[in-house]
This record gives C-alpha cells, structure tokens and sequence, in this order.
C-alpha cells in the first residue's frame, strides 16, 4: 500500500532571476508503507530540497505530495499537522536542539500533539531509552552532552513524535564509523519495531546498499534511478557518469569476476562477499 506518493514535482529557486534553477525537476515516485528509501546524488543534486517537500517545509512549484492519497497542500492551514506524521531529522540535527534541558526538547512535539503528562513522560522516556540516552541525561542541558548524544537527543525529539514516515537527512554525517554503525542499527531496529517509512539521504554507498530496500538516484534534480541497491548498484557506468561510485566492496568483487574468479553478482556488503569467498573456497577443497 502506497504511504506517500509524488507526482510531477518541481522545486524552482530564484523564479524570475537570473540565478533560477529548477532544484527538483519533475520528479514521481510512489513509495510503499514500512520501506526504507535511500535517496543518494552529488552535492546540488536535490536530494535536501526534495525531502523537505515531503512535510511541507518548503511548498512545491508545481505538482503534487500524496500522503495516504491525500494532498498535504489541500489545506494550507493544516500544514502543520503532516509534520507530526512525517518527521524530519536534519543534517547535523544536533542544531535542532533548542531547549534548557534534555527532556523538555524531546517533549516538544508530542506537547505540541495535545498529549497528557503521564502520556509525554511515557513518550520522552522511551524515545531517549530508545537511542541509547539514560535517564540521567535527561536533566542536562543538551548543549553539555557529547557530539554523539546531541545527535540522539534530535532524533530522539522527532521519534517521540511517532511519525508513521521519518526523514533522515545525513543522519551520520560527521561521526566516527562506530557511531554511524550504532546510530544505523538504532534506526533500523526502530524501523523493525514501528514498521514505519523511512527515507534516508547519504553520501555512504555502503551504508545504503545496507539498509534500503529500494534507492532513488538524482542527478541535477531529476530522478535518473529508482531501484533495489542490487539494481542500482550493477549500473556502475551510469553511476559513475554522475559523480557517484558503487560501494568498495562491490567494485572489488566485480574485478575479482572480470579476472575469471567465480563470484555471484550483486555482492553489495563485506558480509556478503565474507560468505562467497567462503563458499568459493570450500567447493575448491580449501577449507
């Protein structure tokens, strides 16, 4: 069943200038309840300017947001209410912190729902307990916790929301690999428990050959591929033309193949290409 839907949308910034340019250039997609989209492109491609159309953040030039088969934009006033149901985590969401202590900014947005006390309490615990942040941290300031907690404590803010579509825009952004590796794991058992939808935009091709079940490629604000990573990833003269590069570990099982190796195509993860050598070895008696 289709959450959301785009259709023919365009994005134009400086309309009647001479610096006007089209940032998302008729761009459709329909995407399922509870998949996981990754979104990737080069710098400019339009990959922010698009996710921050999907809960009217910035309103399109022209076409439309379907959000359960409804427009977000056919009552304006009502705006801010799609934004409790598709939550936005920004690049380096730890700017998003505003607020004197830990607690009271993940309690923003579900005070803002019209929750009880004992409801935002309920809410706020969890979300932090959630993202690995302890109670005790939430009596602090959040701008004397650690790049790291900053981090969770924002997406912490937009989980308690309890959004049925979360946007991630460079969630890792900055952090050191084993940070990444634990914030990715965090949303992806959070996916597993709400079996919500994500979109996540990265420049990692590892980690989105990971985690996304279907990626959307954009190229000077159009959408040049919308595939599984298997799909997306075999397309290495195309991605490459654009600026972009197939995860490491796939350009190197692909060179092993063109040396005669017998290796599967589509080995996307160190894991997965782990387990074919493995298995190569074993038919060859060498194991």
């Amino acid at each position: 069943m289709s959450i959301i839907e785009v259709k023919n949308l365009r994005y134009t910034y400086g309309i009647g200038t001479p610096f006007e340019i089209n940032a998302v250039d008729d761009v459709s997609v329909s995407v399922n309840e509870g998949e996981v989209i990754g979104l990737i492109g080069h710098t400019g491609s339009g990959k922010s300017t698009f996710v921050q159309t999907l809960n009217g953040l910035i309103k399109p030039t022209s076409g439309q947001i379907l959000l359960e088969g409804k427009d977000i934009w056919e009552k304006p006033k009502e705006i801010r209410k799609i934004r409790f149901r598709v939550g936005m985590v920004f690049q380096y969401p730890e700017y998003q912190l505003f607020d004197d202590t830990v607690y009271k900014d993940i309690s923003y947005g579900p005070k803002n729902k019209g929750l009880s006390d004992e409801e935002i309490d309920k809410t706020v615990r969890s979300a932090a307990k959630f993202v690995g942040l302890s109670d005790k941290l939430l009596d602090k300031s959040p701008f004397d916790l650690s790049g790291g907690e900053k981090r969770r404590a924002a997406i912490a803010g937009v989980i308690a929301m309890d959004p049925d579509v979360l946007v991630l825009d460079e969630p890792t952004a900055g952090l050191d690999p084993k940070g990444r590796d634990l914030l990715l794991a965090q949303i992806m058992q959070y996916h597993k428990e709400r079996n919500n939808t994500i979109f996540i935009v990265s420049h990692s091709m590892e980690d989105i050959s990971r985690i996304a079940d279907r990626i959307m490629v954009m190229s000077k604000g159009r959408l040049v591929m919308f595939d599984t990573p298997k799909k997306v990833f075999s397309e290495v003269e195309k991605l490459e033309k654009i600026g972009l590069r197939v995860p490491q570990i796939t350009k190197i099982m692909m060179s092993l193949k063109e040396k005669g190796f017998p290796v599967s195509d589509g080995i996307l993860t160190v894991e997965q290409a782990m387990s074919e050598i493995v298995d190569l070895l074993k038919k060859e008696g060498r194991l």
